[in-house]
């Protein structure tokens, strides 16, 4: 059994890797979701990171689509249970922002596509700046207090708002952010390394990074020369272009040859094992694709392969 590991300062046990819910109801149909989730839960995963508004930009949607499906999924395997079912606030079309009464509506919407009477761990998705942190953290409470959130979460956030934040909280005895989830992936370290880390790791907050495989360039499918079909493939292939990119892939091509390991894995085992991180988030649209994800619960890298893949992606 893989060990779970702690959220933070919350009660929240988890494993090491979340699965991204995007693709369910865009990429992935009901039967491709339900067997993605299925393989999941079946290597020891129990942390399904959606949000609101998944997937409101594929057309035909409305937004909603991905909580929906989990919910469906957790209602026909009866392991509501056994799962840590993260969801957003704010970018959803009918409920935009972070003001109270938006946050309330939403949370209540989310509960009935989630089919379930709480959420383990309730992210605002993309801060509003036009709203004081009084009011969101109040309204976070709010529902911490009624039951129907168990632990609340900041996503997009500046290092100050999240302090501003976390201040609030400390001082009114009010929920208090237990995780953040950042951009933050080999490609992409300035994104959350710094001012935000810092906040992070000084207020105990876990990180749950997203964009974790960068768009999938992180797999090492990209290479000079192939062509990808992918919904994402023009955002990753551009890492190719890039003398860090090159140099992550041939750090990434050295540790998986040691270790006999798949490229992706290696990418969530150097973010796993960074500072503050607790989970990486990664999403998987075909069962295949799920193997790679989960390896990173047993993958343990060296110190000389951390050191060599910091050093290439600096």
């Amino acid at each position: 059994m893989t060990s779970l590991r702690t959220l933070g300062s919350s009660s929240l046990q988890v494993f090491p890797l979340a699965l991204g819910g995007n693709v369910f109801g865009w990429t992935a149909d009901e039967d491709g979701s339900f067997a993605v989730l299925d393989a999941y839960a079946a290597a020891g995963g129990n942390f399904i990171d959606t949000a609101d508004s998944y997937s409101a930009w594929a057309p035909g949607n409305e937004g909603g689509e991905s909580e929906t499906l989990v919910g469906k999924w957790l209602a026909s395997r009866s392991n509501r249970s056994d799962i840590v079912v993260a969801t957003k606030v704010g970018a959803h079309p009918e409920f935009k922002g972070l003001a109270g009464a938006t946050i309330k509506g939403a949370a209540e919407a989310s509960l009935r596509r989630l089919g379930t009477d709480h959420i383990d761990l309730y992210y605002t998705h993309f801060d509003d700046e036009t709203v004081p942190v009084e009011e969101i953290i109040t309204a976070l409470d709010q529902l911490v207090k009624e039951g129907k959130v168990r632990e609340i979460a900041a996503s997009n956030i500046s290092p100050e708002r999240l302090r501003a934040s976390l201040e609030f909280s400390e001082r009114e005895g009010l929920a208090r952010y237990v995780a953040l989830q950042p951009h933050y992936n080999l490609v992409s370290r300035d994104t959350y390394e710094g001012e935000l880390q810092d906040t992070a790791a000084k207020a105990g907050l876990a990180a749950v990074p997203y964009f974790a495989l960068a768009s999938g360039f992180l797999t090492g499918k990209y290479r000079p020369g192939t062509a990808v079909d992918s919904a994402r493939a023009d955002g990753a292939a551009r890492h190719l272009e890039s003398e860090r990119g090159r140099k992550v892939l041939a750090a990434l091509d050295r540790a998986a040859q040691e270790h006999d390991a798949e490229i992706a894995t290696v990418a969530l085992a150097w973010l796993a094992a960074r500072p503050t991180v607790a989970a990486p988030i990664a999403s998987a649209r075909t069962v295949g694709q799920v193997p790679a994800l989960v390896a990173v619960a047993d993958l343990r890298l060296t110190d000389e392969d951390l050191a060599d893949l910091t050093e290439a992606s600096a």
